[in-house]
Order: structure tokens, then C-alpha cells, then sequence
């Protein structure tokens, strides 16, 4: 009886040790964002006294090149696999897009969240002659630094950047932006928002058959509601490229879901 409770403590210890694990292993996505940008930034922010946005857009100023877009885009990924982590679509995730992008070749092309302009500059650069990208940006000031990232890029004549809520400035693309429809959709903003204005871009009648909508961030943080939606209608064909989150071995994909209209046959 006197060896009972040390073997019930290392029975315990090892079964809270393996909860733990699990535990890590199941929010290690949360915790790895939590780190970075609830603790560390915090701290960097205030020993150096400005944001990582900013941080980001003055190490390109300074170390990449001037009217080069790749330039830009490998200086941006240098600093955030380096130095620090931000939330760009990033090199691997962002081949996937350029795949994309190059392969439907669009004309009018919607970005919802440019954070600091990363993925803007990779689509932007790719656009053929006469195409253009409206980039959606909630926060002023991701707007103001993704302007000044597309002008060092020299690809403002390509890029539009607006200011506002997504489901704000969607209803106004056709009347205050001259779009008919849209080739191309790159949804990278607020997950929560991804099915609401998916949704919001079929009512306004800017998915014509054809248009490719291109969803970062499905599996983390994740965005069941609107994999959900698409996966299961005869609207949409779906396609999932496994990746990694930006900057990271965490399981990411990005979803591709091509528009087949209004009058699609129901899926059998």
C-alpha cells in the first residue's frame, strides 16, 4: 500500500503530460498565432514605437528594388520568415495563387483584404495588358501602407485601392467602380465574412459563369461555413490545394470554387 500513491502521481503525471500533448498538438495553430501576435508584436511595438506593418513596409523601402515586383514580394518574405511573422499569403501558399491568376488571366480582378499589399503585388504583376485589381481594405491604415507598397512596386496604375467594409463597397462596384462582373474573387479578409459576401457577390450580379473565387486561410484558422456552402451547391466546382499557413509547417489550403451560375443542374 505504501507504493500506491507514488504510482497513482506518475500515472497522473504521465496521463496530464500526454493531455497536454494533446492539447498542443489540436491548438497549436491558436497557440503559434497567439505568440506572435499577442505577445510578441506587443513588444516589439513598443520597443520600437511603431507598428509590423510599418516595420515591414520600411524594410522593403530599404532593401528591395524600385519598380520590381518580385523584388518586393521576396523582401516581404525574407523579413517575415526571418524577423517576423505577419499574416501575407506568403511564397508557398502565394505559387498556388499565381497558378491561378495566370491560368484565368483576368481583366477585373477583386481582392477582399490587402493587409499590407503582399498579395496585391503578386496579382497585380501578373495581370495582362488593360487588366485590372480592386483591393478591399477595412483599415486605413493597411490601405495607406499597401498604396505605398504597390507605388514602390510601380504597379499603381494597375491596382485600386479602397477603403471600407466589404459589404459597404461590394454593392457599389458596378455603378461607383465600373465593373460589369468579375473574373476573379481572392477572398483573404475576415473569415467570418468569406460565405456573407460570397453570397453578397452573387446578389449584386457580379459572378458570371466562369468567375473563380480563390478562398486563403479554409482549413486555419478555417472557414467551415463557407467550404460548406460551396462544396455542397451546383453553383460552384470546387477544387482544394493543400499548403502550409504563411510562414509556417502549421496545415493550411486555399479553395477554389468556380462559379457555374444561377441555372446549374442540382449535384446528383
Amino acid at each position: 500500500m505504501l507504493e500506491d500513491p507514488p504510482l497513482l502521481l506518475a500515472a497522473f503525471s504521465l496521463g496530464l503530460v500526454l493531455l497536454m500533448l494533446l492539447l498542443f498538438q489540436q491548438y497549436r495553430g491558436w497557440i503559434f498565432l497567439g505568440w506572435n501576435e499577442l505577445i510578441l508584436q506587443p513588444i516589439y511595438n513598443m520597443l520600437m514605437g511603431d507598428s509590423k506593418e510599418h516595420r515591414i513596409l520600411r524594410y522593403v523601402l530599404q532593401h528591395a528594388v524600385a519598380g520590381d515586383p518580385q523584388s518586393v514580394l521576396d523582401t516581404i518574405d525574407s523579413y517575415c520568415s526571418q524577423k517576423e511573422w505577419a499574416m501575407h499569403v506568403g511564397y508557398k501558399k502565394g505559387q498556388i495563387v499565381d497558378t491561378v491568376v495566370r491560368e484565368q488571366c483576368p481583366s477585373v480582378l477583386l481582392e477582399l483584404g490587402a493587409y499590407c499589399g503582399y498579395s496585391a503585388v503578386r496579382m497585380a504583376r501578373l495581370l495582362p495588358p488593360g487588366g485590372r485589381l480592386i483591393t478591399i481594405e477595412v483599415n486605413p491604415d493597411y490601405a495607406a501602407i499597401t498604396q505605398q507598397m504597390l507605388n514602390f512596386a510601380g504597379l499603381q496604375d494597375k491596382v485600386t485601392v479602397v477603403i471600407g467594409a466589404s459589404q459597404d463597397i461590394i454593392p457599389q462596384l458596378k455603378k461607383k467602380y465600373d465593373v460589369d462582373t468579375l473574373d476573379m474573387v481572392f477572398l483573404d479578409h475576415w473569415k467570418k465574412w468569406y460565405l456573407p459576401d460570397t453570397l453578397l457577390l452573387e446578389e449584386c450580379g457580379l459572378l458570371r459563369k466562369g468567375t473563380v473565387l480563390l478562398a486563403d486561410n479554409v482549413i486555419f484558422p478555417g472557414t467551415p461555413d463557407f467550404l460548406e456552402h460551396v462544396r455542397s451547391s451546383s453553383r460552384f466546382e470546387c477544387t482544394h490545394f493543400s499548403s502550409y499557413l504563411e510562414y509556417s509547417q502549421l496545415v493550411d489550403g486555399l479553395e477554389k470554387a468556380v462559379y457555374m451560375g444561377m441555372g446549374s443542374p442540382a449535384r446528383p
